[in-house]
């Protein structure tokens, strides 16, 4: 068995037919890194009869004079519990890069070693686990779990069954604020490379990236009709129509409680009556409002997200609302848009992380709960190990704090408060 290099046709056949195939393992996302400074080989492993067993993208960067680190991102493309396979492959790599000044190669893989009940938050661990000890008995060095988004890609995700999507599997609240989303007058619609400057005023304060990296994204993805732009925008007709219908109907109901809050002055019929001044107010305000943007006849938009599309799946790799419209409930909207266009054609869709902590102290916590909110199967995935091929220098590396200044950071940026 030999290590070689593939072409770019060899490789894509390759990770398409694995179950580990994810976009991240494209020549697509080789080319996207390739942007942001890293070298790249996309590698496999052929027996005598030249017969391809396992491959990856391996993306590379200088760490030191002249040394380099790999990641393969979502991990190398094998069978895990093939561990005959696995050992062939980890000692081919690291002969094969030990001689290119590879110090180590981080991966990450996409395998799910427990599913959380989303009520309990108890974890029902997966036959997955075993692939840990494997790894660990061919030298794979398991670095620290993170709860939050301190790795390369997150520990822990959603994934909605967009099969048996129904509206009735959400929460209460996610199906409330869907509802008055739609009430408001939203609507959802598929841009081109030119909405990303609408996309990147609601994203832009979420992760340290700029505008060209997301740009680039699209650019390098869209030549395979693999990633679509949504824009949500407030069709102000709509608004004011809905508002002016539902305003109407809550003075109805206004009135009629009044009649009764004198026949019968209670409690009961008083709270009853209160609650509905307070939905008259609000509803009044909505109407005045939608009264003014539709004589402007201007189009606002407020919402907006990438996706990924790659064999059964989408993925939403990055979405985001305009905060100042944050009672218009978009991103609920959005998300719940994005499931409906694709259930027919893919059969999962990949909410793209969540935290491992499930706790009311988590800074993420309304991030958590948004996505919780529609019901989503939510699993741990196992985490991520670093293959040592340079032993001497790798822990100069670690103990001197290079490793760490690299690494132990995020370019997520924290929320200010609880909040989706």
């Amino acid at each position: 068995m030999n290590i070689k290099e593939l072409t770019i046709r060899e490789y894509e056949e390759f990770v398409k037919k694995s179950p580990l195939g994810s976009h991240y393992q494209t020549a697509n996302y080789a080319l996207l890194m390739s942007e942001l400074g890293y070298d790249y080989d996309l590698i496999g492993m052929v027996n005598e009869y030249g017969d391809l067993l396992a491959a990856s993208l391996i993306l590379f960067k200088k760490i030191g004079l002249k040394s380099k680190y790999g990641y393969a991102p979502r991990g190398f493309i094998l069978d895990y519990f093939n561990e005959d396979l696995l050992k062939n492959f980890t000692e081919k790599i690291k002969e094969y890069y030990l001689k290119k000044n590879v110090v180590f190669i981080k991966i990450n893989p996409e395998i799910a070693t427990a599913e959380i009940d989303i009520k309990t938050k108890a974890k029902t661990f997966t036959p997955n686990t075993e692939i840990k000890n494997i790894l660990e008995q061919n030298d794979y060095l398991k670095l620290k779990d993170n709860l939050y988004f301190e790795s390369s890609l997150p520990r822990f995700n959603g994934i909605i069954d967009l099969r048996n999507l129904s509206i009735d599997n959400f929460t209460k609240n996610t199906r409330n604020k869907i509802k008055r989303a739609i009430q408001k007058g939203l609507e959802i619609e598929t841009a081109q490379r030119s909405g990303m400057d609408i996309l990147y005023q609601f994203i832009k304060n979420k992760r340290n990236k700029d505008e060209f990296y997301y740009k680039d994204y699209y650019n390098i993805f869209h030549k395979n009709h693999m990633i679509d732009l949504f824009l949500v925008s407030i069709n102000t007709k709509n608004f004011l129509l809905n508002a002016k219908e539902t305003y109407e109907k809550e003075l109805e109901n206004n009135t009629a409680l009044n009649q009764e809050l004198i026949k019968e002055n209670n409690q009961r019929n008083i709270n009853r009556k209160m609650n509905s001044d307070r939905k008259l107010l609000s509803y009044k305000n909505d109407v005045l409002e939608a009264t003014e943007r539709n004589s402007k006849q201007e189009k606002i938009y407020i919402a907006g997200a990438l996706i990924i599309k790659y064999k059964n799946r989408v993925q939403i790799l990055m979405s985001g609302y305009d905060r100042s419209y944050r009672r218009f409930n978009a991103n609920y909207f959005l998300h719940y848009k994005i499931m409906e266009y694709y259930q027919n054609e893919y059969a999962y869709l990949d909410l793209n992380g969540m935290t491992g902590d499930f706790t009311n102290e988590n800074p993420y916590y309304g991030l958590n709960e948004f996505k919780l909110g529609f019901n989503p199967k939510v699993y741990e995935f196992i985490g991520e190990y670093d293959l040592v091929i340079d032993e001497k220098k790798y822990y100069v590396l670690r103990n001197n704090g290079t490793l760490a200044k690299i690494f132990n950071k995020t370019d997520i940026k924290m929320p200010k408060k609880n909040a989706n």
